[in-house]
């Protein structure tokens, strides 16, 4: 059984997806219907652009996005066919793609809900505000509880990614983030290391952007997706409409369950994941979650090519 899974934000890098764009028509066009649906030349931010400017987060997210669609036309124009996966899965953003990969989304609105949630998620908090952090080394269930010891009324913390192997980020008031921090080294924690972010993703801080996102999501068409998708908050297959848009609104605050769902994936008979679009994070975590898990990583003509040879 095949999974396919769509990458997050820090997986982004100048260039990427320039190399599909010219060897695949079908490509290029992802990333002409992402620029005309925005307005604006993102895929010359992606290809020419400095990183700093990629990777605000309201080009990042639409950018991760087009590259990982870019992937996808390549492949289906050598024969390959959504439905021959049995279920589709993003990492935190990348959940949007999969929904266009699933075709619960036009690629237009999905480039437009993705800068409408880059911008409502950047303006959420304050600067200085909110912080995040990676806890390596400790369980979920000892993170959850240094989360709860470090919460001082409403300046708190919380659990935000799940990502397997003793991979946790926690995500809240910076105060209380830096205290978890050191809770977490006193309690044996490998490392508790500050993320380079910009806001405090899936946390409850988060909350006017998901009220954001709700009024976007309101605005938009959502069909049954042609493959069931894992949802982030849920680590379990959804694909009815009215639940993709309840979960893609929970998801903003809440916690990307991202071991659970590769494990539910591996329970149910999955034993091939292959990450579409740019860079290898996922295929890294799916092999830390499950060491019987085949990941490939496809964002390339040559990752196009073998995967496509693989399946001959």
């Amino acid at each position: 059984m095949l999974a396919l899974t769509f990458p997050g934000q820090g997986s982004q890098a100048i260039g990427m997806g320039k190399e599909l764009a010219d060897a695949f028509p079908e490509a290029r066009a992802v990333f002409d219907e992402v620029d005309d649906a925005l307005g604006e030349k993102l895929s010359s931010v992606i290809w020419d652009g400095d990183i700093d400017t990629l990777t605000m987060t309201a080009n990042a997210q639409p950018a991760l996005m087009a590259v990982s669609l870019a992937a996808l036309r390549a492949m289906e124009a050598g024969g390959f066919q959504v439905t021959s996966a049995n279920y589709v899965a993003g990492h935190s953003l990348g959940e949007y793609s999969a929904l266009a990969a699933a075709h619960a989304l036009t690629i237009a609105d999905t480039a437009r809900l993705l800068r409408i949630r880059g911008d409502a998620m950047q303006a959420a908090v304050p600067a200085g505000k909110g912080a995040m952090a990676a806890i390596i080394g400790l369980e979920q269930p000892a993170v959850e509880a240094i989360c709860l010891e470090a919460t001082e009324g409403d300046n708190a913390c919380q659990i935000a990614n799940d990502n397997g192997g003793g991979q946790l980020v926690i995500s809240g008031h910076a105060e209380a983030v830096e205290r978890a921090s050191g809770k977490a080294k006193e309690a044996g924690a490998k490392r508790a290391l500050q993320l380079p972010v910009s806001a405090p993703f899936h946390s409850t801080l988060m909350q006017p952007a998901a009220d954001r996102m709700a009024e976007a999501l309101d605005s938009v068409t959502i069909e049954p997706t042609i493959v069931p998708l894992i949802s982030n908050v849920l680590a379990e297959p959804i694909s009815h409409p009215g639940d993709i848009r309840k979960r893609l609104i929970e998801q903003v605050t809440g916690r990307v369950r991202w071991a659970e769902s590769v494990a539910y994936m591996s329970e149910q008979g999955v034993r091939q994941i292959w990450e579409i679009g740019s860079g290898k994070v996922l295929t890294g975590l799916a092999r830390r979650i499950d060491r019987e898990m085949d990941g490939r990583a496809i964002g390339s003509p040559d990752d196009v090519g073998s995967a496509l040879e693989s399946l001959a």
